[in-house]
């Protein structure tokens, strides 16, 4: 049996994790920027299957794995802030091709970049490590309360950051008939990619 009690301070605790801007909200507004509004349904439909990854692996209890071998985070942090390195370059060499009138190539597979940018996201796995565990209240299946409350969290963040994905799209749709709109958009979302990387870097450097 589950316990759907605890259910208000959960959601409460994910508010106030997922409104402050982090790694998977700037992606996503860079997205919607860069690809529009389609782009960003894609993008976030990718973020929530890394999380979904992420949630079923720690009530499995795979997550004392990770929490006695924290060299595992340090090597997913390491290829995040890789990958959103080299979508940095892409998105500059799409506005650099703009610049000089050649056709920008579509952004590729938005929907395993999602998956990719969640995955290498640790702060994810971090959330539900610490997290899930305090809401397991009177459930007398901790794992199905645990896949259950997983569920829960990858709902909001797929809402939340979605509509802001949807947001930023619309603008972007706006755009489109300027000459200028690719390399614009391409430079803000490559911008923000490097920026990305440049704080997860960073981050790994000051935890030693």
């Amino acid at each position: 049996m589950l316990d759907f009690t605890v259910l208000p301070q959960f959601i409460a605790v994910i508010m106030l994790f997922l409104l402050p801007p982090g790694q998977d909200m700037a992606y996503m507004v860079a997205v919607g920027f860069q690809g529009g509004r389609l782009a960003a349904v894609r993008a976030i439909l990718g973020i929530g299957t890394g999380m979904s990854v992420y949630a079923t692996g720690v009530s499995l209890g795979l997550g004392a794995v990770v929490e006695s071998n924290p060299m595992i985070l340090d090597a997913v942090r390491i290829l995040g802030a890789a990958y959103l390195a080299w979508l940095a370059h892409q998105s500059i060499k799409h506005a650099r091709s703009a610049v000089h009138g050649q056709t920008v190539e579509a952004s590729g597979n938005w929907y395993l970049k999602g998956t990719v940018i969640s995955i290498t996201n640790p702060k994810i796995i971090l959330f539900y490590l610490a997290v899930l565990p305090q809401f397991l209240g009177s459930a007398s299946n901790s794992m199905a309360q645990m896949f259950m409350l997983g569920a829960v969290n990858v709902m909001s963040e797929v809402l939340l950051y979605g509509t802001l994905g949807l947001l930023a799209g619309s603008l972007h749709s706006k755009f489109t008939n300027s000459s200028k709109a690719p390399i614009v958009l391409n430079i803000i979302a490559g911008s923000v990619y490097l920026l990305l990387a440049i704080i997860i870097v960073v981050n790994l450097i000051l935890s030693r």
